[in-house]
C-alpha cells in the first residue's frame, strides 16, 4: 500500500471513481435509517461538509443513494483497497513525529480485514463499533496525524477530525469523545438518527479509540472467566470434560474457541453467520463444525467421555441449541452442560446484534431493514425461548453467567423469567461471579503493541512482563494476588505457543498497578538500548478497573449505590491525559449499549526517552489506582487492601479512607 498516498489527504481533485462494496468481506446490515424527508436532507448536507462545493453535484445524488440503501453515509467512493488494510512497521509511515506515525499504525490494524468484523463499513467489531462514520473522516485523520507537531493536538468528535489546536509537548496528541450526549438524550431512537445522520457514532469501546488487538483480548478475558467459573461451580482442577456452551464467533466473541482450548474444557460455540464460523475454523480457533443439533449432542457425549479438550462451532441459532439441549435432558434426564454464557451484540438487539431463531440469517438482514416493528417482536420472542430453555437446563444443574453483553439486561425487556422479586437479576454477571474481585486488586486487562511488526520484539516484552511478574511472587503477595499473578505468568510463558496473534504484534494480559508501571519502565527501556527495535504502544481494554462505569457490567458489584454514576471513568480519561498519555478517549455505549455504560481508555508511546518512561509511570499510577480507590471506597475489602499498600509503597498518595458501619448497629436503626 502507498501510504504517502493514503496519508495525503482527501482527494476532491479529481474526485475518485465511484466503488463498490466488496464481496469477499462481511458487511454491516443495512439499517433503516428512519428519517424525516427534513432530517434526510441534512444528512446529506452534513456528509457534503467535507468536500468544496465544485464536487457536490456529483457526490449528492451517491450520498443520498447510500444513505437510503445502507441507512448510513460510508463513502464508499473514497475507501482504499481494503485487502491491503494492516499495521505496517511504524518506519513505513512518513509523519514529523512518532506519535502521529504509531495513531496511524493503531487505525490501520483495527481495519485490518483479519481483525475488523465489518471493514468497509469502519466496523472493528460488535456489530456496530466504528473506527469513523466514513472513509472522508479516515483520509483528513491520517493526514492531520502525518503532518503535526508536538506542539499540536488533534480534536476527534465522534470520528469527525474537528482539526489540529495549538497545545504544548506533555499535552495529548489526540483527544477523541464518541457518542457524548446530553443525558437526556441518550436514548437509541436518538443514536439511530444521530449516526443516520452523521452527527454521533458508537465506538464500542477500543474500536473508537484506536487500540483494539484483534480477539487475543477477550481470549485472555474469557480464559481467565471460566477457568475461574470451573473453580467456583465445580471446585478446583475439574473443567476436564466439562462443557460450556455460549454463542457469538462474529467480532470479539470469535475468541470464545480459543478460550474453550486454553481453559481445558469442551465447549460449543452456536454462530448463524457461516461467514464468520468458516473464518474461526480458518483460524483453527474452532476445531470442529456441527450443522445440526443432534450431531452437536453426540460430538460432546464422546467428547465428554473421553474428557476431550474441544472447541465445536454450531451451525445455526443458540435457541435451537439450548431447546436441543433441553429436549435431550427431558428425555434421558441427563444433563449434558456445566457452565454456560452468551456473547451476542445484545448492545445492538433489533439491528444485527442477535438473531432470532424463527428466522434465517438472511430472513433477518431484510426483515430488520424492512420491518423493524416486527423483527424486534420476533427479536424478543427469541429471547423469552432462549431464557425459558436456559432456566430449565439451570434447574438441572447448569450454572449461567451474563457475559456483559446485555443478555440478562434485553431479556427482562423482552418479559423472560430472568428477575427475583426484588427485581435483580437470577443470574450473575460475570463481574460479580469472578472478574469483580479481580478488578478490586487492581488487575485488568493491560495491553502492548510492538510498532515494528517483528515477532521477536514482542517475544522481548513477553520475557520483560514475564520477569516482572515473578519479581512480584517474590514480594509476598496476599492469596488472591498470588493466583492472578501465577494464572497471567502462565498466560505469557506460553503466548506465543498458543499463536495469540492477529493483526498487529500484540499482547495482553491482566496486570496491576505496580505490574504495570514496572512492564512499561522496562520496555521503555528496552526501546531505548535497542533490545526492543522500535516503539512500543501501551494501551488497555476500557473494560478494566477504572476505565468504565457500567451497572450491569464493570461496576454491578458496586453495592454502595454508585453503581450508576459515571465520575470514574470521566476521572479517569481527565487524569491520564494530565499526566502524559498519548492520546485519551471517552465514549458513551460499549459493550451493554448506548446510554448504559460510561468507558474511556488511553494509548502512550514509548520511544525510549526519559520522559515517555516519566510518563508511563505517572499516567499508569493514576489510570489503576483511580478505580481501586473508588472500589475501596465503596466498602470492598480487596480494594481497600490494595488501596492500602499503594499507599504504603507509593509517595505521594493520601487516600480518603472508607469506614465500613456496623450492620447491627444499622439494623437497630
Amino acid at each position: 500500500m502507498d501510504l504517502v498516498k493514503l496519508c495525503s489527504g482527501l482527494q476532491v481533485n479529481p474526485l475518485p471513481p465511484p466503488k463498490e462494496r466488496s464481496p469477499d468481506v462481511a458487511h454491516a446490515p443495512n439499517r433503516n435509517h428512519n428519517l424525516s424527508p427534513d432530517e434526510r436532507l441534512q444528512a446529506i448536507k452534513n456528509a457534503l461538509r467535507y468536500f468544496p462545493k465544485g464536487c457536490h453535484s456529483e457526490l449528492a445524488p451517491e450520498f443520498a443513494r447510500e444513505l437510503d440503501e445502507f441507512g448510513h453515509i460510508y463513502m464508499y467512493r473514497f475507501m482504499p483497497d481494503t485487502s491491503l488494510m494492516r499495521a505496517y512497521p511504524i518506519s513505513e509511515y512518513k509523519t514529523n513525529i512518532v506519535e502521529g506515525a504509531a495513531t496511524i499504525l493503531m487505525i490501520m490494524n483495527n481495519l485490518d480485514r483479519r481483525v475488523a468484523q465489518f471493514p468497509e463499513e469502519l466496523v472493528t467489531y460488535g456489530g456496530n463499533g466504528q473506527v469513523f462514520s466514513n472513509w472522508a473522516q479516515f483520509r483528513i485523520t491520517l493526514h492531520y496525524l502525518s503532518t503535526m507537531t508536538n506542539e499540536q493536538t488533534l480534536s476527534m468528535m465522534s470520528g469527525h477530525p474537528a482539526g489540529l489546536f495549538p497545545s504544548h509537548k506533555r499535552s495529548p496528541r489526540v483527544v477523541i469523545t464518541n457518542g457524548m450526549m446530553i443525558p437526556n438524550y441518550s436514548s437509541k431512537d436518538m443514536y439511530d438518527k444521530l449516526f443516520a445522520m452523521g452527527c454521533t457514532m458508537y465506538g464500542q469501546m477500543t474500536a473508537g479509540s484506536y487500540c483494539y488487538i484483534g480477539p487475543q483480548g477477550i481470549v485472555h478475558g474469557t480464559t481467565i472467566t471460566v477457568m475461574n467459573a470451573g473453580r467456583k461451580y465445580l471446585g478446583p482442577d475439574n473443567i476436564a470434560g466439562k462443557v460450556y456452551v455460549t454463542a457469538g464467533l462474529g467480532g470479539m466473541s470469535g475468541a470464545q474457541g480459543k478460550a474453550i482450548v486454553i481453559a481445558g474444557c469442551i465447549g460449543v460455540v452456536a454462530e448463524v453467520s457461516r461467514e464468520a464460523l468458516d473464518k474461526r475454523h480458518a483460524q483453527g480457533w474452532i476445531q470442529k463444525v456441527v450443522d445440526s443439533v443432534d450431531e452437536c449432542i453426540e460430538v460432546v457425549k464422546k467428547a465428554r467421555e473421553e474428557k476431550a479438550v474441544l472447541s465445536i462451532g454450531f451451525y445455526g441459532n443458540v435457541v435451537s441449541l439450548w431447546e436441543g439441549f433441553a429436549e435431550y435432558t427431558e428425555r434421558t434426564g441427563e444433563n449434558l452442560v456445566e457452565l454456560a454464557s452468551d456473547q451476542t451484540s445484545l448492545h445492538n438487539p433489533f439491528n444485527g446484534g442477535y438473531y432470532p431463531v424463527q428466522l434465517t440469517y438472511e430472513e433477518s438482514n431484510v426483515m430488520m431493514n424492512q420491518d423493524p416493528p416486527q423483527f424486534k417482536s420476533l427479536v424478543q420472542e427469541s429471547l423469552r425461548r432462549h431464557v425459558k430453555a436456559v432456566n430449565y437446563l439451570c434447574g438441572r444443574g447448569m450454572n449461567f453467567w451474563d457475559y456483559g453483553n446485555a443478555f440478562l439486561l434485553e431479556a427482562s425487556r423482552a418479559g423472560a423469567d430472568v428477575t427475583k422479586p426484588d427485581g435483580s437479576f437470577i443470574y450473575p454477571t460475570y463481574v460479580q461471579l469472578t472478574i469483580g474481585n479481580v478488578f478490586s486488586l487492581g488487575f485488568g486487562p493491560f495491553r502492548w503493541v510492538c510498532t515494528s511488526g517483528k515477532e521477536e520484539d514482542l517475544l522481548k516484552t513477553d520475557q520483560l512482563a514475564a520477569e516482572v511478574i515473578r519479581q512480584q511472587l517474590e514480594e509476598n503477595p496476599s492469596p488472591e494476588e498470588e493466583g492472578n499473578l501465577r494464572d497471567n505468568l502462565t498466560w505469557v510463558e506460553k503466548a506465543m505457543e498458543n499463536k495469540m496473534v492477529v493483526g498487529s504484534q500484540a499482547r495482553i494480559l491482566y496486570s496491576n498497578q505496580a505490574g504495570r508501571s514496572r512492564m512499561a519502565a522496562a520496555f521503555n527501556r528496552a526501546v531505548a538500548s535497542g533490545e526492543i527495535s522500535a516503539p512500543v504502544v501501551l494501551s488497555r481494554d476500557h473494560h478494566d478497573v477504572s476505565g468504565t462505569d457500567s451497572p450491569y457490567r464493570e461496576t454491578s458489584n458496586i453495592t454502595d449505590g454508585s453503581m450508576w454514576c459515571a465520575d470514574m471513568a470521566v476521572q479517569n480519561v481527565i487524569g491520564d491525559a494530565l499526566r502524559g498519555a498519548t492520546y485519551v478517549s471517552i465514549h458513551n455505549g460499549g459493550g451493554v449499549g448506548w446510554g448504559e455504560v460510561m468507558n474511556g481508555g488511553f494509548g502512550m508511546v514509548l520511544d525510549g526517552s526519559d520522559e515517555a518512561g516519566e510518563a508511563a509511570v505517572s499516567m499508569l499510577h493514576w489510570d489503576v489506582s483511580n478505580g481501586v480507590c473508588r472500589r475501596a471506597w465503596a466498602g470492598h475489602p480487596l480494594a481497600q487492601h490494595a488501596i492500602s499498600n499503594t499507599q504504603a509503597t507509593v509517595p505521594g498518595y493520601n487516600i480518603t479512607t472508607c469506614n465500613v458501619a456496623d450492620e447491627d448497629l444499622l439494623r437497630n436503626l
